[in-house]
């Protein structure tokens, strides 16, 4: 006899309120979708491997059996869709697999590296060639399996880097492409995605329990100069905040790969702000009473 998961996570009035706060955070992603072409009885249908998915994970981590029927009453994708789902193409699924960003390795080294920054900090201009502080050597650093050249040749299609004749200069303080929507898209994806499940497991933990960090300032009735005036704070925070914690994520990494064994090396961490500004709604508009 299959068995789910049973919690005080899994109440009635726990899961109104759960799934209340969940779809007001959809609100934007929806607005995203429709923005793109993605309706909603395509987006149901992808859906279904995302709660199959996440169905899956949770049977896991309680060690309990990953079968047909156990899924079903857990998730309540019908069982039909679950063969389905849980046995497909498998050279589907592989080329489903997003690549991983040796764009964004490059550009991290380079932003952190002492040997690619001048002494007061600023990134400096590589030559090209190999060699220690050249780009070629900073590639070739990080992988062998693709040339430099093609590599230089994807960050001038993004637009964060350009060649002058003081070598290859880095355009973007960040690796935020100006073009290409697979690249945003997955960037969007990945820092979206650690951000909500930082915020959902603090919101599953016990009382007292530890918590990610996932914390944020708030204030509202300020004027527009007043926002921006925020906002080129913020941004200053940030660089001051990315350079200390890259410096010390790149240190542990060359720690860990020089000293710990590979499977010792299955932790990843992801450190991140935002900023976001909207109207807020009248203040006589506000105020008047509900019908």
């Amino acid at each position: 006899m299959s068995r789910t998961p049973s919690s005080p996570a899994a109440s009635p009035d726990r899961a109104g309120v759960v799934q209340a706060a969940v779809l007001r955070v959809m609100r934007p992603l929806v607005r995203l979708l429709l923005r793109h072409g993605v309706q909603h009885r395509s987006f149901s249908i992808a859906l279904k491997q995302v709660f199959l998915d996440a169905a899956r994970d949770e049977l896991r981590s309680r060690g309990m059996p990953e079968t047909d029927s156990a899924l079903t009453l857990l998730c309540g994708v019908h069982r039909r869709d679950v063969r389905t789902l849980l046995r497909p193409d498998a050279t589907a699924v592989a080329a489903a697999r997003p690549a991983a960003s040796l764009p964004g390795e490059v550009i991290a080294r380079w932003l952190s590296d002492r040997r690619y920054r001048h002494r007061n900090g600023r990134v400096r201009a590589l030559p090209r060639g190999e060699g220690i502080g050249s780009f070629d050597g900073l590639v070739q650093g990080i992988s062998r399996d693709v040339r430099p050249r093609a590599l230089l040749d994807e960050l001038l299609r993004l637009g964060v880097a350009r060649e002058s004749d003081q070598g290859v200069e880095l355009v973007a303080a960040s690796f935020v492409p100006r073009r290409g929507l697979a690249e945003v898209a997955s960037l969007f994806a990945d820092n979206l995605h650690d951000h909500a499940a930082a915020a959902a497991e603090n919101l599953h933990q016990p009382e007292g329990g530890p918590n990610h960090l996932e914390q944020s300032v708030f204030v509202d009735e300020l004027t527009e100069a007043s926002v921006q005036r925020l906002r080129r704070v913020s941004v200053q925070a940030w660089q001051q905040a990315f350079q200390q914690v890259m410096a010390e994520a790149q240190e542990r990494f060359d720690d860990d790969a020089a000293q710990a064994p590979a499977e010792a090396r299955q932790h990843r961490a992801r450190f991140g702000v935002y900023f976001y500004t909207t109207p807020q709604a009248p203040l006589a508009a506000a105020q008047e009473p509900s019908p």
